[in-house]
């Protein structure tokens, strides 16, 4: 029994269980955990020896309003005043040079010269929310969202905003927010991943994959990048000329010298992670294929997420098959919008309108068919939709001419659907320009907080034992939930 003093997660009252089992374990703890993950007779008889998969899935330990995520990530930083914050006193201003302190990659400057929003807004819903033209259609879904106004975040640079808002740090080599989640609440679908990446058609983000990794925890809960047309996942397919009992033989042959070369190295997690990707792999070459298989699909629902529109048709299958993925069990899905060069991404250094136009006119119909078509399925009230970029735009312009907004981390919105979110509501507030957040100030840990809430964890509680210290998402000093947003 725990001593009532002790953390816990206390074995005996006095030493951590984690640290007992590596300690008196030794190998066979985790030759147990690769062999759980690599196949269903190794796993039988781990699991009649008291080990359990650490993918299998788990209770929530407080009441969970959302069992699934799938975070739409808008890389490069869109700007927060010509989308969702409404800044009507900046019209007429445009060029004058205020006094205004900002923070971007240009450094930090006392003076800007201001680029008033270059679309118009309008009220939609019951709630009246004012949305820009840049996004009609997810306007007509504002009744179902929550804003936050007041987003701030530790870094104005892609890279390690990246990581802040992916990771909770802007040091590389922590775990990602999927990661934590399949921690603490396992896989659903032991064919699927339970974390899916959906890069732009671009390329990927700066960073890449420390953008999806496990960092110290275990490899197998890193994020695996999917394909949303063609092979779901690169050389997945069968071998040419190769039968399945062959190949089945092959890697149970595989799987046999790992596990004798893992006994003697029992904490390379990268090994177990390789063990556990060939058991993986070969049940995916027939259920990721049919996951990604939109060919069943009616018409009707491809037309809703764009599919049939050639400007609207990429992101609109990655939309479409996320919310496949959400109905086979797969617990985490994040879908980029914006590649590796500015170009291809919400960057807008130098033309505002181009920029915000093209990547806008992308995604704000498949988002839109995202969440209609959850919510007429009845899926959006266990399906959190999350929207943001890693930081917003400054109210100034960057360079002497032009309409480019610089990245500003003081001031920026994001918003949530479904999952227990409360619809038509607008929490915090940036100042007249949008330059700061000045009222119920959020940081990317309280986002974080409020995501694994929503998912039946407690932010404060969920640590992983690594380095001689208790690691949490929300760092050691915790972070609250943004109540004002969950119904």
């Amino acid at each position: 029994m725990n001593h009532p003093d002790k953390p816990k997660n206390s074995f005996c009252g006095n030493v951590r269980r984690r640290e007992f089992l590596t300690t008196v374990g030794g190998g066979f703890t985790h030759l147990a955990l690769a062999g759980m993950l690599a196949g269903d007779g190794f796993f039988n008889k781990a699991n009649a020896a008291g080990y359990t998969n650490p993918l299998a899935p788990k209770t929530p330990l407080i009441p969970a309003k959302a069992k699934n995520v799938i975070f739409l990530f808008m890389y490069g930083g869109p700007s927060h005043i010509d989308t969702f914050d409404y800044k009507p006193h900046m019209y007429g201003m445009d060029g004058k040079t205020i006094d205004v302190k900002t923070f971007g990659r240009g450094g930090k400057k006392n003076q800007g010269r201001i680029v008033e929003p270059k679309w118009k807004f309008k009220q939609y819903g019951q709630s009246g929310k004012w949305v820009s033209d840049l996004f009609p259609h997810v306007g007509s879904c504002v009744d179902d969202i929550a804003f936050m106004h007041s987003m701030t975040a530790d870094s104005p640079i892609h890279g390690s905003a990246m990581l802040m808002m992916n990771c909770g740090s802007i040091i590389s080599g922590k775990p990602s927010l999927g990661s934590w989640l399949n921690y603490g609440l396992g896989s659903v679908n032991q064919n699927l991943p339970g974390y899916v990446v959906m890069l732009d058609k671009t390329g990927g983000p700066i960073s890449g994959a420390k953008n999806w990794t496990s960092g110290f925890m275990p490899a197998s809960y890193q994020g695996t990048v999917f394909r949303s047309q063609g092979e779901p996942i690169l050389n997945l397919k069968h071998v040419n000329g190769m039968a399945p009992q062959e190949q089945r033989m092959l890697i149970d042959s595989l799987n046999h010298l790992n596990h004798g070369h893992l006994e003697e190295r029992f904490d390379n997690t990268n090994l177990e992670a390789r063990i556990s990707s060939y058991e993986l792999a070969y049940k995916m070459q027939t259920t990721a294929p049919e996951a990604i298989d939109l060919d069943s699909e009616p018409e009707e629902t491809k037309q809703l997420y764009g599919i049939d529109q050639p400007k609207t048709e990429d992101f609109g299958r990655k939309c479409l098959l996320a919310r496949r993925l959400v109905e086979r069990g797969v617990r985490f899905i994040q879908v980029y919008s914006g590649g590796a060069h500015n170009d291809d991404n919400w960057d807008a250094h130098g033309d505002l309108e181009k920029n915000h136009n093209h990547h806008a006119g992308g995604t704000d119909k498949p988002i839109a068919g995202l969440i209609k078509d959850l919510k007429r399925r009845g899926m959006l009230d266990e399906t959190l939709i999350v929207w943001g970029g890693e930081f917003g735009r400054q109210p100034t312009a960057e360079y002497e001419k032009g309409t480019g907004r610089d990245h500003n981390a003081y001031g920026f919105t994001m918003w949530m659907a479904g999952g227990g979110v409360k619809g038509g509501v607008s929490v915090g507030q940036t100042d007249e320009l949008g330059s700061t957040a000045v009222e119920d100030r959020f940081h990317v840990k309280h986002l974080h907080a409020t995501i694994l809430s929503l998912m039946g964890l407690d932010p404060n509680d969920l640590s992983f034992f690594y380095g001689g210290l208790d690691h949490k998402l929300v760092g050691v000093e915790g972070a609250d939930p943004i109540h004002q947003v969950i119904a």
